[in-house]
């Protein structure tokens, strides 16, 4: 079989790696040169931890795909690092101390440490907390890296072809005509077109039950000492939806946000790259239009947060974004995943969870599309 494959995120890339590895063939097309969109704008978190009881199964069978890519592929720099959600309040312990007792939380690796046992895990983690709810099973990757070692790994099978700095205008068949006047001809068109719902994705799939998402994010100069873990604050225990349940309502109802951290959807991730800069995040916002600019108040309040966790200074902040994902805006699809007939499919909106469940998405793909 032969595989058209629009749009070169991690969708895309996690797509036209299940292709190959069933033995298809791929011809793999993207607008610009390299990824340039949510897919490289993010943590490069494998987030169990956080996700909703219904999205458990495929997170977990995410995270086995990412460790076999990681081991095939080391470029993508995956790594079990693990996560520990810092708890500054008895409200949040409580939540905690609720989901650790839950029957899920041995499958999302949930244990509740005491202060020194953080410091213990993490010894980077010198500041103001009271416990922390550590993640076995949370990873990270490279999200920088990612896509072009994932591409390099498929040229070498010989039976893929990546095709960047072309724009498809027309799905006729299962053949895709670009801006140059080629024509790919395939077996099975797959559009992930990321958060560009406008253009070809609404011309041949008309309007789907998807919205964009922006978000602001920075990343730091080397911390010098090493994060062992991820870390989150509480804050994403208010965010995620696998943490809800009696103690978080009460979390909610007697310790309200921050007033910049409510206004602008935040919750503290952050995630040491391999060169030892952090990864700091992240604001969330949901009605278009979205700004051109970005806002310095979320940065503020991120770093202070993070430099009371730390018990540091933060080094030299080296890079600010900002970044739109898709969402599916049905509650019980964890991806908008669409076909207008044999052969010709759109699969976009895992609403931020593109990173984390994108190898699973195209493991599903697969068998639905028959490869």
């Amino acid at each position: 079989m032969r595989v058209i494959i629009v749009g070169a995120g991690i969708i895309g890339t996690a797509h036209a790696w299940m292709a190959v590895e069933r033995g298809h063939e791929v011809i793999h097309l993207d607008r610009e040169l390299d990824a340039r969109g949510a897919t490289v704008r993010n943590f490069g978190l494998v987030w169990v931890s956080g996700r909703s009881a219904p999205e458990l199964d495929i997170a977990l069978r995410s995270r086995v795909l990412w460790e076999q890519i990681g081991a095939q592929v080391p470029e993508v720099g995956f790594r079990a690092n693990g996560s520990i959600t810092l708890l500054r309040t008895e409200a949040e312990v409580a939540v905690a101390e609720e989901v650790v007792a839950r029957d899920d939380a041995q499958r999302r690796g949930f244990t509740l440490l005491r202060r020194f046992e953080v410091a213990e895990k993490n010894p980077a983690l010198q500041g103001n907390y009271l416990a922390g709810l550590h993640s076995a099973s949370d990873a990270a990757v490279e999200s920088r890296q990612a896509m072009p070692a994932m591409r390099s790994r498929l040229e070498k099978s010989g039976r893929y072809t990546f095709v960047p700095g072309v724009e498809v205008r027309g799905i006729t068949g299962t053949s895709v005509r670009d801006d140059t006047g080629t024509v790919h001809t395939g077996d099975c068109v797959v559009l992930c077109p990321g958060a560009t719902h406008r253009g070809l994705l609404r011309e041949v799939f008309g309007e789907l039950p998807v919205r964009r998402v922006r978000l602001q994010m920075m990343q730091t100069a080397p911390l010098g000492p090493s994060l062992t873990t991820s870390i989150a604050d509480g804050d994403s225990l208010r965010y995620y939806p696998g943490f809800a349940g009696p103690a978080l309502e009460e979390l909610r109802r007697t310790e309200p946000q921050r007033p910049t951290a409510a206004a602008n959807g935040m919750q503290l991730l952050c995630v040491q790259r391999l060169h030892g800069g952090l990864t700091i995040g992240d604001t969330h916002e949901y009605v278009e239009p979205f700004t051109f600019d970005v806002d310095e108040d979320p940065y503020g309040h991120l770093v202070e947060v993070t430099e009371g966790l730390l018990g540091r200074p933060l080094p030299r902040i080296q890079r600010r974004w900002a970044g739109v994902y898709s969402q599916c805006t049905e509650p019980d699809r964890i991806v908008c995943r669409e076909s207008i007939g044999d052969g010709v499919w759109a699969v976009t909106g895992p609403g931020g969870r593109g990173m984390t469940l994108g190898p699973a998405i195209a493991e599903e793909s697969a068998g639905l599309m028959g490869w």
